[in-house]
């Protein structure tokens, strides 16, 4: 009965690295990275056919490494091996809950995880496996926003599901400004038009271009995930 009442049935699930730092000021938490296994753990119960992408920001940034005298390029390839080791990380602690999950890499580097391909992805979902989808797009100067859009709109996603640390879109940082009020839902073009940073505009264009739909939603609440599959109105819908 439980599945008539999925809203989606596959999904890109973007992970910030941030947010596996959890109350630590750097690397992995890893209460914060088993209670991210739980929450897919309990969607992958219901059939959901996951793809995940995450960032590398709490290991290193390749902007901000720019910034101190690296340069660009091997910082962004800094910033893919970083997110290579949170998504080991993830998929070690999803084997921890008796999920199957596996590993691909946009730049080759087995034995740590197979050449990333877009059939071997859905070929990995459609066999009831958790998708790992690391090292961004294997190419500089974008961002593991962008490489999520992609691999989002690669593997035919309905929708991508974009957890951070605070509820939704707000008018502003609500972080900041304890005015900012939250959208239920927006539109893309209201996006650009009213300069909010929800992703990056190379991520937010190819989205609105493919009609790939976005949810930003607290994903570091337990049970959100899970209450987000079965249709409850949490977080900001973004769509054309």
């Amino acid at each position: 009965m439980i599945h008539n009442m999925i809203r989606y049935k596959r999904i890109l699930l973007k992970l910030s690295g941030e947010s596996l730092m959890g109350g630590k000021q750097y690397g992995i938490d890893e209460k914060r990275l088993a209670e991210y296994a739980a929450q897919i753990k309990d969607i992958h119960q219901l059939g959901v056919q996951t793809g995940i992408v995450i960032g590398g920001g709490n290991i290193f940034r390749g902007l901000s490494g720019a910034s101190k005298g690296f340069d660009r390029v091997k910082g962004d390839q800094m910033g893919m091996l970083a997110t290579v080791i949170n998504s080991l990380a993830l998929s070690s602690a999803l084997g921890a809950v008796h999920v199957k999950s596996r590993v691909l890499t946009a730049v080759r580097m087995e034995p740590i995880g197979e050449f990333y391909s877009k059939w071997k992805a859905i070929e990995s979902l459609e066999n009831n496996e958790v998708v790992i989808m690391s090292g961004g797009t294997g190419n500089p100067f974008f961002t593991t926003d962008t490489g999520s859009s992609l691999r989002g709109i690669e593997i035919e996603a309905d929708v991508m599901l974009k957890g951070t640390r605070v509820d939704g879109i707000y008018t502003a940082d609500p972080e900041k400004d304890k005015t900012a009020t939250k959208f239920n839902e927006i539109t893309y073009d209201e996006i650009y038009n009213r300069g909010l940073k929800v992703m990056d505009l190379t991520a937010t264009t190819m989205c609105k271009e493919n009609n790939l739909p976005i949810v930003v939603f607290d994903m570091d609440t337990p049970g959100n995930l899970k209450k987000l599959i079965l249709g409850e109105d949490i977080g900001t819908r973004v769509h054309n």
